[in-house]
């Protein structure tokens, strides 16, 4: 399949996705059903018609507003499905039409629902993470098979076993790190063992600094203190897909620093 074509049915896969990623971020902390009812206003609770019901374009043409009671309609639903679009396309020109794709298309997905559950609730469902397990590994272990790839498969259980590891003593040592990124830990470091030991060990480092450079500017902001709860799932997700994307830059720039310091 030529390329534009795969990024444009990847691309309107994304925004589909994303509308239903809007269902689980909101239903899903609030132990609703998936299923039922419909789509439907929260403060009204009319139900959203069909034409409305079009990602991105369906809040266009409402303006931001319900239909039925003029109820604004947060911004976030346009950017969750125009966001899962874009990043199902970017790791699909990443992958190309293979068989990680779709595993990695899923944590794409996963990723930006328990991004934003985590930032609404700070907690990190595991309705949402330990499912994804048995997920990751049913569509990891085909493209094991297919493309003989035995050893990302066993780097990608030690990672993950490594990575839960770190973070359950963190959470151990330090009770600000909650358990939910200790569960959240074993999938990424699944996915990104699977891709590499450089992978891994910059998605891991990347998830802390970025985690950190955000708490510092909240701290100089004076918008948090020591004492603030501070979502660190969305950071490690954001480590792990600049891992995903760049792991290879990274090291490269890193050890050619090595090189001229020694």
């Amino acid at each position: 399949m030529p390329q534009p074509m795969l990024l444009c049915m990847v691309g309107l896969l994304g925004l589909a996705v994303g509308s239903f990623l809007n269902v689980v971020i909101y239903r899903v902390p609030r132990g609703e059903s998936l299923v039922r009812p419909g789509s439907h206003c929260p403060r009204c609770r009319s139900e959203v018609r069909n034409r409305h019901n079009i990602p991105v374009f369906g809040w266009l043409l409402l303006r931001g507003r319900c239909a039925d009671c003029a109820e604004p309609i947060s911004a976030r639903y346009p950017l969750v499905e125009a966001g899962t679009a874009a990043l199902f396309v970017a790791v699909a020109a990443k992958f190309g039409l293979g068989w990680q794709l779709p595993a990695y298309l899923y944590l794409a997905a996963v990723a930006i629902a328990l991004a934003a559950i985590d930032i609404d609730v700070l907690r990190l469902p595991d309705a949402i993470v330990l499912p994804s397990y048995g997920v990751a590994l049913a569509l990891l272990v085909p493209a094991m098979i297919a493309e003989h790839s035995w050893a990302a498969g066993l780097r990608g259980l030690i990672a993950a076993a490594a990575l839960y590891a770190l973070y359950f003593a963190l959470a151990v040592i330090h009770p600000g790190m909650g358990f939910g990124d200790v569960k959240l830990a074993l999938l990424l470091g699944l996915y990104l063992g699977w891709l590499g030991w450089s992978s891994l060990a910059v998605g891991a480092f990347a998830g802390f600094l970025l985690g950190g450079l955000a708490g510092a500017a909240l701290l100089i902001a004076r918008r948090a203190d020591r004492k603030t709860r501070i979502p660190f799932g969305p950071y490690m997700l954001a480590g792990a897909f600049l891992a995903v994307f760049a792991a290879a830059p990274i090291t490269h720039w890193y050890t050619s620093l090595l090189v001229h310091t020694a």
